[in-house]
């Protein structure tokens, strides 16, 4: 079959292109930019354009005759490419049907991972244990991983590992032979506009899979469903991992290995696990940074930290207006283990026009440890600031979804 993914550059449909070529069908795109997964791509061989006018899709279907349009779901319905595909008569689809399609024409069982925090890690948690525990993985991360490609099709596996994302109700197409549910709490009003159409989604989604492992706390707001093993604090495994929801999520993955009878010491290999890319990512002394964008998360992350430094500096980006809007009121003691907070504008995508967009002192209104809140722009104040905590020892944890970590990443350059 011959595949076109328009956005081939991205984390989602990158690793898709990957599993797709590697699956034994013939893949081509495009993207506007470059980057390291259009370099791999091409290094492999793919036809990869920066073309997205048409004319590029155009040429390859004349030569091939594509079968599949995947397209991103930032892709407009009146993008050229999109637009052209279904005027030849080109099936067209966002990533996780051709996914679900991969994995029942491999007759693969899927492993999926989901909930609102913590299911990248976890993903790769679950990927880390079966590796380590020579089970052969097929697999799709939202992330660059440090031990692998952020996905990968390996003909001999029995099970394919994917992170599945709620939003957009991405889940919903599919029926893993087991889950993993980290955590549960609200997000995404765009697409769920209250709680309770959020934990529905979750509720089918769980009714949808054959078993699902979560934690108690989770199965009560999904209300009683069959077939779930929900845990409790006594079910924490000893892993030797720094952060409470580092050990939660292992905990998980141990009780994978379990129900899914595979032989070997999951805790100890869960021990060595190195991490994941923008997952409290080490990139300096006494400089990390995180995708967290929400209460929830950055609580965490925080309380990570202080296991490693009781000064803790954050620099914090706002994701999305929209977000904004529905998580103000929880914007409270989650800052809490932070000795100062550098709060920057919020970084604005998806957006609805008729909000009005919340500002840093409306936002942190709330926040129990006011005193500690400073307002930041993106510039040479706050790398100064940076560099100066650093140099007294703090540790410094940039944390957003938005473009604060290509900053903090090109002024760490910059300095060198």
């Amino acid at each position: 079959m011959n595949i076109y993914f328009s956005g081939i550059g991205g984390v989602g449909l990158g690793p898709l292109a990957e599993i797709a070529l590697d699956a034994g069908h013939t893949v081509s795109g495009s993207d506007p930019t470059d980057g390291l997964m259009t370099d791999h791509l091409l290094g492999r061989g793919v036809a990869v354009s920066h073309d997205q006018t048409g004319d590029f899709l155009s040429q390859q279907h004349s030569q091939f005759a594509i079968d599949w349009f995947v397209y991103t779901a930032a892709l407009p319905d009146h993008h050229p490419e999109l637009v052209l595909a279904k005027k030849l008569g080109i099936k067209t689809s966002k990533r996780d049907e051709l996914l679900s399609y991969i994995i029942q024409e491999k007759n693969m069982k899927l492993i999926a991972i989901t909930g609102t925090h913590g299911k990248t890690t976890t993903t790769a948690m679950t990927v880390w244990a079966m590796r380590q525990l020579q089970v052969p993985v097929s697999y799709s991360v939202g992330t660059t991983l440090t031990f692998g490609p952020s996905g990968h099709f390996d003909p001999a596996s029995e099970y394919f590992v994917y992170e599945c994302d709620e939003f957009d109700r991405n889940f919903l197409h599919f029926h893993p032979h087991l889950s993993l549910i980290p955590s549960i709490d609200y997000d995404h009003p765009d697409t769920y506009p209250t709680q309770d159409d959020y934990d529905a989604a979750f509720r089918q989604f769980v009714d949808q899979s054959d078993f699902t492992i979560l934690w108690k706390k989770d199965g009560a707001r999904i209300g009683d469903s069959k077939n779930t093993w929900q845990l409790g604090e006594h079910d924490v495994a000893d892993v030797q991992l720094a952060g409470e929801h580092y050990r939660r999520n292992a905990s998980l993955v141990v009780k994978a290995m379990e129900k899914l009878h595979i032989p070997g010491d999951a805790v100890a290999a869960l021990n060595q696990f190195p991490g994941v890319d923008r997952r409290f990512e080490k990139l300096a002394d006494n400089l990390y940074t995180d995708y967290g964008h929400h209460p929830v998360e950055i609580a965490a992350t925080l309380q990570l930290a202080r296991e490693l430094s009781q000064d803790v500096v954050l620099v914090y980006q706002p994701h999305q207006n929209v977000r904004q809007h529905e998580m103000i009121d929880l914007y409270t003691d989650c800052f809490e283990k932070a000795s100062e907070v550098y709060w920057l504008a919020t970084y604005l995508t998806r957006e609805d026009p008729n909000l009005p967009v919340l500002t840093p002192q409306q936002l942190s209104k709330k926040v129990t440890n006011l005193d500690s809140i400073h307002l930041a722009d993106l510039d040479d104040d706050l790398w100064a600031t940076i560099e100066s905590a650093r140099k007294r020892g703090a540790l410094v944890l940039c944390m957003g979804a938005g473009t604060i970590d290509d900053w903090v990443r090109d002024r760490l350059k910059m300095s060198r």
